[in-house]
């Protein structure tokens, strides 16, 4: 199968899962896709993959715009995504808020690295998808405030504050559709790549602490959801699913080890797309152990 080929109606997308810290994974293979050419005509992006989708729709398909992206993920600490704010914790846990962290740090992150403020502006057409916490629809944004919808699309829901969105209450597009490859296929795709950040598959322990155990939880939870979508839409355009990296023993909340995770979905990307897109005998998307030697 050749990879380069586009897909029956032209259109490449790719579609970026959300992860939390595990999106520095993405930064490795998108260096890996723009090494063999293979670049995005649309991009469809859920969470973190929102917030790495809005770095690259703005600037040069090229490997030094994905590097551009690594030196982003190797200078971010968790304070600044998570910064801790007693009083909005507190405000939190007694009803008064609906997140127990504040957005203000996600929001300076944002402001530093958007180069467009309508998503109608991005050079390459972004689209993000966000939840309805009243209806639990995913709903995609394609036009308007940048930086209000790609909050919206990363806003943990009871983590990071819900953004108000023409009358609609929106949370993390994790929670709806976390790889949002209809979206992709409904805009025209005819060949979508994916671009997962997986889920730690190797822990010594469970997670300490709620936020990381949340994220852990979630993770699991939508690499189901992902692998009956992969499924369900194999007809619809050719899917090209990168693989995370496996064994990976990163929580979501680690913002320490991008260095590693970059290196990793590099290689492994590499390494596939070399092979013409085949896995082994073991997909690693599907649930598994490791058994230790």
């Amino acid at each position: 199968m050749d990879l380069h080929q586009p897909g029956p109606q032209g259109a490449t997308a790719f579609v970026l899962s959300g992860g939390a810290s595990l999106g520095a994974i993405q930064a490795g293979m998108l260096e890996a896709l723009y090494e063999r050419g293979i670049v995005p005509d649309l991009i469809c992006g859920s969470s973190v993959g929102a917030v790495n989708g809005a770095f690259i729709a703005s600037r040069p398909p090229t490997v030094q715009t994905a590097q551009a992206l690594g030196d982003v993920w190797r200078g971010l600490r968790r304070a600044e995504v998570f910064p801790t704010n007693p009083m909005t914790g507190l405000l939190g846990l007694v009803g008064r808020r609906d997140s127990l962290v504040p957005g203000s740090g996600l929001e300076r992150t944002l402001r530093r690295h958007l180069q467009f403020e309508r998503l109608q502006d991005a050079p390459i057409p972004l689209h993000v998808t966000a939840t309805d916490v009243l209806t639990g629809d995913a709903v995609r944004l394609s036009r308007g405030d940048a930086l209000d919808a790609v909050l919206a699309s990363a806003a943990i829901p009871g983590v990071l504050p819900s953004v108000r969105w023409r009358g609609r209450d929106l949370v993390d597009g994790g929670v709806a559709d976390n790889t949002p490859l209809s979206h992709a296929i409904a805009l025209g795709a005819g060949t979508v790549y994916v671009l997962p950040t997986g889920s730690a598959c190797a822990l010594a322990q469970p997670p300490r602490g709620a936020v990381g155990m949340i994220l852990q939880a979630t993770a699991v939870l939508i690499r189901r959801r992902m692998l009956d979508d992969i499924e369900g839409h194999a007809g619809g355009a050719r899917l090209i699913v990168l693989p995370p990296p496996c064994p990976l023993h990163v929580l979501p909340l680690d913002f320490g080890r991008a260095d590693e995770l970059i290196d990793a979905g590099r290689s492994g990307a590499q390494a596939f797309l070399d092979a013409d897109g085949t896995f082994g005998p073991e997909h690693p998307l599907h649930p598994h152990d490791h058994v230790a030697a």
